[in-house]
């Protein structure tokens, strides 16, 4: 009886993952034989008085266990519970007031738990569903969260420079009032009507362009003109021509999105088939009802990836043009003066307030064209 021959490909996955562990125990090993701080100006040990050790067991015996798993998913899962316990660890020696800069250990060993950590997103990866398209990337951003706490309070860099996101959290808890109020001023009501106004203008002139060709070849090489313009230069202009309200920000928009809309519009209604255009003749289809049946269905993926690109340029335009005039309220307005109060708890809220806004801005409209596209060959091979 004769036997398969074994797969390379598994083979090499296999190699490469023990290989991996060996770079893990290695590392811990070396780990082990460095302090993991100073406590009271005394080296810290790894079997002192901090419980690392337990830390130490617990991450062990996940990765034991998840090496013995059914399962390869299941260990994944287990495996992941070792790296939250080993991040865990420097977060309650910070607590007990250990100085983290003092020894080399405990950052070897993260070191350890970040490639573990590496490896088991990447079996999530390959699952479908909400745990490869979701938890993965969730994992991805909480470990950079964690690991930017670690690291700043670990090497005490001072929060003038980089506050570390427990602080930013405080200050988001703390001045939630005053940051809705910005946010409804920025986003609400100049973010969201320039948006409009912006994205608007850009599809119906796209239109136009397309059934009066020489309008085309006119606004084109003004669009690229325009794209060069540097916001903080058009946002003082804007804000002389049309107040300190949300007019002037609401200019600046519509002259960042205006153009971006435009070319994608444009390169949307010109991706129809010859062979297409055709068969709409033949039906004696005319201009309008082949825009509406064909050509505008054809452009969606277009018209979504400038309504993508405007997403974030509307916001940022509304901030930068909020710096040169605005009613005292507005993220602009918030990041100017509390950066000269050196408030930059402040700041750095307002910050994470806007790039919160500008990734859902963004995720709902990824979103909203998953689900009105599905039918498009660009989405089908993804």
């Amino acid at each position: 009886m004769s036997t398969l021959p074994a797969d390379p490909y598994r083979t090499s996955l296999r190699t490469a993952a023990d290989w991996g562990l060996v770079v893990l125990a290695v590392l811990t090993l070396t780990a082990l034989a460095l302090p993991v701080g100073a406590l009271g100006g005394d080296p810290a040990g790894w079997f002192g008085g901090t419980p690392a050790p337990l830390f130490l067991i617990g991450v062990v015996l996940a990765v034991v266990a998840g090496r013995s798993a059914p399962k390869r998913v299941w260990g994944a899962w287990v495996e992941l519970a070792g790296v939250a316990l080993a991040w865990l660890l420097p977060l309650h020696l910070l607590n007990e007031g250990v100085d983290l800069s003092a020894g080399w250990g405990l950052w070897l060993f993260l070191l350890a738990a970040t490639l573990l950590l590496w490896r088991v997103m990447g079996v999530l990866a390959g699952v479908p569903g909400l745990t490869g398209s979701v938890v993965v990337p969730g994992l991805f951003g909480l470990g950079l969260l964690v690991g930017w706490e670690v690291l700043v309070r670990g090497f005490q860099v001072p929060a003038i420079l980089l506050p570390p996101p427990s602080r930013i959290a405080s200050a988001l808890a703390v001045h939630g009032p005053v940051l809705w109020d910005d946010f409804r001023q920025t986003v609400l009501t100049s973010v969201l009507r320039g948006y409009v106004m912006g994205c608007g203008a850009g599809f119906l002139v796209a239109i136009l362009a397309d059934r009066v060709p020489f309008l085309a070849r006119g606004l084109l090489p003004l669009g690229n003109l325009a794209s060069a313009i540097p916001v903080i230069g058009i946002a003082p202009i804007m804000v002389m021509w049309f107040g300190f309200d949300w007019q002037s920000k609401a200019a600046v928009i519509v002259v960042m999105t205006f153009f971006p809309m435009l070319i994608n519009t444009l390169a949307g209604l010109g991706s129809s088939e010859r062979i297409q255009l055709d068969l709409m003749r033949s039906y004696g289809a005319g201009y309008g009802r082949t825009l509406v049946k064909l050509r505008l269905p054809n452009a969606l993926p277009f018209l979504f990836n400038g309504l993508k690109i405007n997403s974030t340029l509307a916001l940022i335009g509304a901030i930068v043009a909020e710096f040169f005039g605005t009613p005292v309220v507005g993220m602009g307005f918030r990041i100017s003066t509390e950066v000269a109060r050196m408030n930059l708890d402040i700041v750095w809220a307002t910050i994470a307030v806007a790039a919160l806004t500008g990734s859902v801005f963004y995720g709902g409209l990824a979103l909203l064209e998953r689900a009105t596209t599905a039918w498009h060959p660009s989405l089908r091979r993804r």
